[in-house]
């Protein structure tokens, strides 16, 4: 019984700690969604582009997120900066 207690009591934790991280904008937005990513190139660029990271976008990255329908916060650079691929 205490163990049962215990595991659902770090289990009430780990909800409530890793809601505490997300705005209510973020949690309304994750919500229509099925997945944290819209495909495994969406997962990647956001990790390649993690936040206080130089950003590093191409065009291949442009078409995905336009084809794929990406959400999150948008990563923004000027024309220039998007390299070839």
């Amino acid at each position: 019984m205490g163990i049962r207690l215990a595991r659902a009591a770090m289990t009430l934790g780990l909800i409530v700690l890793s809601g505490a991280c997300a705005t209510s904008q973020e949690w309304s937005e994750w919500s229509q969604n099925k997945a944290h990513f819209a495909s495994g190139e969406h997962g990647l660029f956001s990790v390649r582009n993690r936040s206080g990271a130089p950003a590093r976008v191409t065009r291949a990255d442009v078409a995905a997120a336009r084809d794929q329908g990406w959400w999150g916060t948008p990563v923004t650079v000027s024309a220039d900066q998007i390299q070839q691929n």
